[in-house]
């Protein structure tokens, strides 16, 4: 029998979303062992005063087995 954790984190990028999602997955696996997946929560873009995106920021959940 196997039991499933799932944590919750942000992770932000200057250069894509999908850059966000590596990022923190990758920080997340630095202590976190047997990922499964991540889901994308929420996706927020950073702007400045003139519109043009500055950063990326996602909400992850991330599943993990539980040794």
């Amino acid at each position: 029998m196997s039991i499933a954790k799932v944590i919750e984190l942000n992770a932000s990028s200057a250069t894509s979303v999908e850059d966000a999602v590596k990022s923190g997955i990758a920080k997340c696996a630095e202590t976190v062992k047997n990922i499964q997946g991540a889901w994308v929560n929420e996706i927020k873009a950073v702007t400045s005063p003139d519109g043009a995106i500055t950063e990326w920021r996602v909400n992850l959940r991330v599943t993990f087995i539980v040794d």
